[in-house]
């Protein structure tokens, strides 16, 4: 988990999950800041395959503060392009966050 350091402006790593589930990475979400997220998911196809997509989620709650949305939102692209990451999906609701709709936004790339 991702975040803007408010002094510095700078990205920094505010948290690492090792081995845990799209449910308990849910649960760390804050619900009134916005944060970055990129997670190595396992992803069972229905043909057998196993493929392992790197995601970055954009959390941005609604009701944030106008000033951390702008800071978070004008810092996302440049953080996907140095990250060359290709599955980028945007959340308003850190409730909404599940295995669900992680598998329905890979079923839209």
């Amino acid at each position: 988990m991702l975040k803007v350091e408010k002094k510095t402006m700078k990205i920094i790593i505010e948290e690492e999950f090792d081995d845990c589930t799209i449910d308990e990475l849910q649960a760390e979400l804050p619900a009134s800041q916005p944060r970055y997220l990129v997670i190595s998911y396992v992803r069972h196809h229905d043909d057998g395959r196993v493929s392992y997509p790197l995601c970055f989620v954009f959390s941005s709650p609604v009701g944030c503060h106008p000033e951390q949305q702008m800071m978070y939102a004008g810092s996302v692209l440049c953080l996907i392009q140095t990250l060359g990451l290709t599955k980028t999906f945007d959340i308003r609701n850190p409730e909404e966050f599940d295995e669900e709709w992680l598998l329905q936004q890979l079923g839209k790339v």
